[in-house]
């Protein structure tokens, strides 16, 4: 009752203590109930804004002379110095007050800086990473904030982050990880007046806690089993000593070079591909009976079931097509690693789905570009994406309490020393 009752003695702010200059006030009420923009070129608050930096800035002054004064310097004003700065309530006519012995540093506002600090590169980079190109973000700026701002500078300011992507691309990596899955996409890029195909290599893992995290982005011309290795070497070099299982699609030489780097690894071919791959050809009205076929393949309780669903599979549909059954069967044992684990291990290493949900994060930005201009705009481009949109792919695995536990039952100290 009385926390109420202290609430209602609370003093309101009224709009003449904000704004005290009863002109200003009134027209900024005047353009608000007409509708005018808030923000932006001769927003509605942006002259407010101007007006408070110019008076901070004067502000700044009278204490430096204030604390000369008192140490017994002689220094007095000079006049001011005219500039316009951008921020992102729209353009600023800034007037910064000079000193006789030119030695006041102004702090809201540095000498020689033309940008307010509310964040602009930030957001230059938010829309950089939406998918937008430069001119794209240079059209945005204006339309939004009123803001001219160059080609060269949103460049100048997206190319601040390449430091950025080589220090995470070259970070320290933990010793062990449950799975690593590993997948490429295609972009086209610019090279030498041609327009080619390039790879970009993903490595999405999840650590012995259950975090999922993109250990790298490599690339690279075309895809091959011969990159993975070396790619595998780098991440090796970065401190990975151990791998539990690896997730893979069906590249041909994939499980040899990965034993090459992690023999003690399990290795799984991606079930979802295969069923992609073996309905290819399935003429529609077949597909969903094909696939319920198979369905009991892959989730039968063991490899002799599995065996026995095989046999059953191609019993039945070995005339119309041939080609299945035997595809199954040369891939049998890279198929079959996730049966000798639990359910929800199985249910974890089954596909490459989760690391094909990260390329599905990439695509959706990249989706409307033909090409990139070079190789370092498009790694430019897939950093900033992922890093603006970690909520979707930096999470927890699910159900990790109970993928926890099989996998100290399964892999005991080799598992577990490794947790933090």
């Amino acid at each position: 009752m009385e926390k109420q009752q202290s609430k209602k003695r609370e003093k309101r702010i009224r709009l003449e203590e904000i704004i005290p200059d009863d002109e200003m006030r009134t027209e900024m009420l005047s353009r608000l109930y007409k509708g005018d923009p808030i923000l932006g070129d001769k927003g509605i608050f942006t002259n407010l804004l101007q007006s408070f930096v110019n008076a901070a800035l004067e502000g700044e002054m009278d204490n430096f002379l204030e604390e000369s004064k008192s140490e017994s310097l002689t220094n007095r004003r000079n006049g001011h110095t005219s500039k316009s700065v951008r921020s992102t309530a729209g353009p600023l006519s800034i007037l910064t007050p000079r000193d006789r012995a030119g030695d006041h540093e102004p702090v809201i506002v540095k000498k020689r800086t033309r940008e307010l600090g509310t964040g602009l590169d930030d957001i230059i980079l938010s829309l950089y990473a939406r998918g937008q190109s430069v001119e794209d973000v240079r059209h945005q700026m204006h339309q939004i904030y009123g803001l001219d701002v160059s080609v060269g500078a949103i460049s100048a300011v997206t190319d601040r982050v390449w430091g950025e992507i080589i220090e995470w691309q070259q970070r320290p990596l933990s010793s062990c990880y449950t799975i690593i899955y590993l997948d490429a996409i295609h972009y086209k890029v610019r090279e030498d007046g041609k327009v080619i195909s390039k790879a970009i290599y993903t490595v999405y893992a999840v650590s012995v806690d259950g975090q999922r995290d993109i250990l790298g982005l490599y690339l690279n011309e075309t895809e091959g089993a011969l990159q993975w290795g070396l790619i595998l070497e780098d991440i090796k070099r970065r401190g990975v000593e151990d791998v539990l299982f690896f997730s893979v699609d069906g590249l041909t030489g994939f499980k040899d070079v990965i034993e090459r780097v992690f023999p003690a690894s399990a290795v799984q071919r991606c079930i979802v591909h295969k069923i992609r791959n073996s309905t290819r050809y399935v003429i529609e009205k077949d597909r969903k009976a094909v696939c319920k076929d198979l369905k009991v393949i892959y989730t039968a309780s063991d490899q002799e079931q599995a065996s026995i669903a095989l046999e059953a599979f191609g019993q039945r549909w070995d005339v119309k097509y041939k080609e299945i059954k035997p595809s199954w069967t040369a891939d049998w044992d890279d198929l079959m690693t996730f049966m000798d684990y639990g359910e929800n291990i199985r249910r974890m290493i089954y596909t490459t789905n989760p690391v094909e949900a990260v390329h599905r994060v990439m695509r959706k930005v990249t989706k409307t570009k033909g090409a990139w201009s070079n190789d370092k705009g498009l790694l430019k481009q897939l950093y900033l994406t992922l890093k603006y949109s970690e909520r979707s792919w930096k999470n927890k695995a699910f159900n990790w309490v109970v993928i926890q536990r099989e996998l100290m039952e399964y892999f005991g100290e080799r598992y577990v020393r490794h947790l933090s």
